[in-house]
């Protein structure tokens, strides 16, 4: 894994032109009282150093941004917010900022900051830029949880999980079991997201789930959370695969997948 940060700009000079970016995008916000605020960036970096690990050869990583678009859940102490606009901008001016690598990729494990992610990526685009964006869908947590226990899916999982539920605590048991306090993990709102979107957008996360949880964290473990992971890994990989692959090569050495 090459780190950005720790490398020197001649170091950074040889590799850059075959190197593509990886930016995590996280956020401080409520996860409910079992969780730390800190907890979609743990994620999230974790998620993009096992990209920089898995294609060492091909990318450097990026110091990550820990702050994100967390308005809906600003009524909880601690929660730090810039917001849609200001996340754009900062993800735009930094994708013009590397048009001497090769690209870049946003990387997020937070719902609030892909639509932010995904106006960055258009507009980076549409100024004949190389830059792609990933973020969990549906799709990838059905993989996750037919990993863990089968055809049927996971034990548990019938109600939805949106905040700091089972996903997000399974994942944290497998990252960093230390800091999260099962004895105070509770079950938040259960309702279908589309029952509660529009009040969540008018009124916050408070106006539906006074612990900040929508989801059961209850049935939580670091086994699921490991399962978890290693499907959001693999579908990153896939998605910087077929990514890297569109970039046409800019150096003579340019390392091949």
């Amino acid at each position: 894994m090459r780190v950005l940060a720790q490398m020197t700009h001649p170091e950074v000079a040889a590799v850059a032109e075959r190197s593509v970016i990886i930016l995590s995008v996280g956020s401080t916000e409520q996860h409910g009282p079992h969780l730390p605020l800190f907890t979609d960036s743990i994620m999230t970096i974790a998620l993009a150093e096992a990209l920089a690990t898995r294609r060492a050869e091909s990318t450097l990583l990026a110091p990550s941004v820990n702050f994100g678009s967390s308005g809906e859940h600003s009524s909880f102490a601690g929660t730090l917010s810039i917001g849609q606009n200001a996340l754009e901008l900062v993800l735009l001016e930094l994708g013009r900022s590397v048009d001497h690598f090769a690209g870049i990729i946003f990387v997020t494990a937070h719902g609030g900051n892909v639509e932010a992610m995904a106006k960055a990526v258009q507009k980076l685009r549409s100024e004949g830029r190389f830059a792609t964006a990933w973020w969990p869908t549906l799709e990838i947590l059905q993989k996750a949880a037919y990993r863990w226990s089968g055809p049927g899916g996971a034990q548990g999982m019938e109600a939805p999980d949106l905040h700091a539920g089972r996903t997000e605590t399974s994942a944290m048991l497998a990252l960093v079991p230390e800091l999260v306090q099962m004895s105070l993990a509770r079950p938040g709102s259960v309702a279908e997201p589309s029952e509660i979107m529009e009040v969540m957008r008018n009124l916050g996360v408070s106006a539906v789930s006074k612990n900040g949880v929508l989801g059961d964290p209850t049935g939580s473990s670091a086994t699921e959370g490991a399962a978890i992971l290693g499907a959001f890994s693999d579908a990153l990989i896939e998605t910087y695969d077929r990514f890297y692959k569109s970039i046409p090569p800019k150096a003579i050495n340019w390392p091949t997948l």
